[in-house]
């Protein structure tokens, strides 16, 4: 019996997994897929950081992410600018959903954990990445894409 199964409660189990995806990444396409078998749907949440982005870079990363789960409507989309736990209640979820690649990583996702429960009682849900996938960030995918690499190994294929 699996966990989707053993759910009682008639409204679906949504899972809110939120980032900047810049870019969105073979290691985040994994955690969605993985999130699937537990949930009965995935919000992807694109965070618009005034600090870091524009609403513009932001719709653009929500429309090429829609697009590579434009035929999984367990999958869907969305941008948003306020704190998570807002956008995620907005999503009708029941937990956030996080990536884990690394003990540093857990680190801060736990600390992030406590003070999102704090503030809305909604809990995280860790998915530790696969190993192939540790080393893969968006932040080293960008490095790398500066310096005229190619990158398509750690993209999801479109």
């Amino acid at each position: 019996m699996t966990a989707k199964s053993q759910h009682n409660d008639p409204r679906p189990r949504i899972a809110f997994f939120a980032g900047t995806f810049n870019p969105f990444t073979v290691g985040h396409a994994s955690i969605v897929e993985r999130a699937l078998s537990v949930f009965d749907k995935v919000v992807i949440g694109v965070g618009i950081n005034s600090l870091k982005t524009t609403s513009v870079e932001a719709e653009r990363r929500a429309l090429v992410i829609s697009r590579l789960y434009s035929c999984n409507p367990a999958v869907s989309v969305m941008t948003y600018d306020c704190l998570t736990t807002d956008a995620a209640r907005r999503a009708g979820a029941c937990c956030l959903l996080r990536g884990v690649r690394s003990v540093r990583d857990f680190e801060y996702e736990r600390d992030m954990a406590d003070i999102n429960r704090q503030l809305s009682g909604l809990e995280t849900v860790l998915i530790y990445s696969l190993p192939e996938h540790a080393a893969v960030s968006s932040s080293v995918v960008r490095e790398l894409q500066a310096f005229g690499k190619d990158v398509s190994r750690y993209l999801p294929e479109k």
